[in-house]
């Protein structure tokens, strides 16, 4: 090969790129090597909106962006947080740009009715129960092999709730099949990551997170919580979100009777590659009737978690200056109803960029907020 490489050599003594690709794709039977002049496959070419305008926009260092397709994304939480529900989100959303979403379901959870409800077509989605880790690691690797032209959204919900093969065959015992997962993970992910950049197939991970057992005090307050799958999860994402509910009772989303039918959602960016790591943001979701992310009625919050000099409070009275001068005033109560308004919903848009995506790439500011 060595030899070869040198043949390619002209006489200025360069070598041509084009030929040597060709060469080392076809050593690899794969389409491993690039001209970074023309294609860098480490790039993301497009992103999957999640529902939340706000947590699109703080995804990514200087863009709005969603769930980076060609990647792998973990979403994490704790039970009723609503991972389930923006996984589904974004599954409508993945189908609208043209890809096949196949949904590995382990807890039995997802119905015809709520995936509908969702917004997704039941004609593009292929459910399939998520018998055992290594079944659906199989599964994944012979569509992808299958169907080499067709992107993909693969949801994994949930992988703390997938038992491996040694789980369904042993006894009750855990200290028996200790550790399999994650060593099952360590091997996977790393045989999946470039074949899923390579075809534009996106792996979504659904995680349940548990309360951190540990002795060290110091480390129980500042870590509560950890994601169960080991190392390789942590390594191999791409981008790791993790949604806690808010406690206070004012979070609490009810209907008319005053029965629960949803709640707020704090959701941080526990690691991202995108130069984002450690962004909040906050908003509700509702579980009952129309099951879906409020996303407008965070976009008030978003822009006073901003610190925005655009927006002031005179009482019950919010004054908002848009980036043409013009100004608007409104009380809190007539959000939604002022969004209705096409020019005041562009000028909340054009605010949202400048404060919270253009002016985090040119101060390196962070929002983060309140802590219950």
């Amino acid at each position: 090969m060595a030899k070869k490489v040198l043949q390619m050599a002209n006489k200025a003594g360069k070598i041509d790129l084009q030929k040597m690709q060709k060469l080392v794709n076809k050593k690899t039977g794969l389409n491993v090597a690039h001209d970074l002049r023309e294609d860098t496959p480490t790039v993301v070419k497009d992103w999957i909106p999640t529902g939340s305008r706000w947590l699109d926009s703080i995804i990514c260092r200087g863009k709005r962006a969603g769930i980076p397709i060609g990647k792998i994304t973990e979403i994490a939480g704790l039970s009723g947080a609503g991972k389930s529900f923006m996984a589904t989100q974004i599954a409508a959303n993945a189908q609208k740009m043209g890809l096949f979403v196949v949904y590995f379901d382990a807890e039995s959870a997802i119905d015809p009715t709520f995936l509908e409800t969702a917004g997704c077509n039941l004609s593009n989605l292929l459910y399939v129960q998520a018998v055992s880790v290594e079944k659906v690691l199989e599964t994944i690797e012979e569509l992808m092999d299958s169907y080499e032209d067709q992107r993909f959204l693969f949801i994994w919900d949930s992988i703390a709730a997938t038992s491996s093969e040694k789980d369904l065959e042993g006894d009750y015992n855990p200290q028996s099949s200790m550790a399999v997962k994650p060593r099952i993970f360590a091997k996977a992910f790393p045989k999946l990551t470039i074949p899923l950049a390579d075809q534009q197939c996106t792996l979504l991970l659904v995680n349940q997170l548990k309360t951190n057992l540990t002795t060290n005090v110091a480390e129980a307050m500042t870590t509560p919580f950890i994601a169960p799958g080991g190392k390789a999860i942590e390594y191999f994402s791409s981008l790791r979100i993790w949604l806690t509910k808010r406690k206070a009772r004012a979070s609490f989303v009810t209907d008319d009777s005053g029965l629960r039918v949803g709640s707020e959602v704090k959701c941080k960016l526990q690691k991202s590659r995108f130069g984002t790591e450690g962004r909040e943001c906050t908003f509700k979701i509702l579980w009952s009737g129309s099951a879906a992310i409020q996303d407008e009625e965070s976009w008030l919050e978003a822009l006073r978690a901003s610190g925005t000099n655009r927006l002031t409070i005179g009482g019950a009275w919010y004054t908002l200056t848009g980036t043409s001068g013009k100004l608007f005033k409104f009380q809190k109560k007539e959000w939604l109803e002022k969004l209705k308004d096409g020019e005041f919903k562009q000028a909340v848009f054009d605010i949202m960029d400048e404060e919270i995506v253009k002016k985090f790439v040119d101060e390196g500011k962070n929002f983060a907020v309140d802590k219950d």
